[in-house]
């Protein structure tokens, strides 16, 4: 299996939803796959940080700034110029 078929896949392995063939070589590939391996692992991770349902508070330093990003961004694509 390649990496790219891997990664065509990735989100049915995740959800169990693959046949059991395709599932074996799926992770005989991770295997010897450092970078899917890496791949698959921070997915379960934001899976899991977004199924817990708990809120993250982010610094009010960056939630400011974030905002002004935004914000900027905002102004530049819809400014009305003269």
């Amino acid at each position: 299996m390649k990496c790219e078929q891997m990664l065509a896949a990735l989100s049915d392995y995740i959800d169990g939803d693959l046949d059991p063939e395709f599932c074996a070589a799926f992770e005989e590939h991770m295997q010897d796959c450092d970078p899917c391996v890496l791949v698959i692992d921070n997915l379960r991770k934001t899976i899991r940080a977004y199924s817990a349902g708990k809120p993250y508070e982010i610094p009010a330093e960056l939630h400011d700034r974030l905002c002004g990003l935004l914000r900027e961004a905002w102004e530049r694509k819809f400014s009305i110029s003269n």
